[in-house]
């Protein structure tokens, strides 16, 4: 790899990162961190991986759409990006990724139909 190309492959992910920082600043101030497991210049795609409060998160799905849509629009190097929070398959947009919401009264045992008490 010659000198120009290693620079600019730099400059690429230079680019990307402080692409996520200017844009998803919420990912950090939520507890969430973003990194760049994977960047092909030749190929234009990127591998982004949301860990720490992104994991589970319930609106990850939407911030992992929105870096998509965004990235390639923003950096025209970049053709395809894939990101995930690492823990399993991508859900779609809506899916709770083996989660289900549960409410009082909604089955299960009756003595818990309340739902937690107030501390007051």
């Amino acid at each position: 790899m010659s000198t120009d190309s290693a620079s600019s492959d730099s400059e690429l992910e230079d680019r990307v990162v402080n692409f996520l920082r200017r844009n998803f600043p919420q990912i950090q101030m939520h507890g969430g961190n973003a990194a760049i497991q994977h960047l092909d210049p030749e190929t234009g795609e990127v591998h982004i991986q949301l860990g720490g409060a992104c994991s589970g998160c319930g609106i990850s799905p939407m911030t992992i759409q929105a870096i998509k849509s965004r990235m390639v629009k923003e950096i025209p190097e970049i053709e395809e990006v894939k990101a995930d929070t690492g823990d399993g398959a991508e859900p779609d947009m809506g899916e709770t990724e083996g989660m289900s919401p549960s409410f009082p009264g909604d089955g299960g045992d009756e003595s818990s139909d309340e739902g937690p008490q107030a501390p007051f």
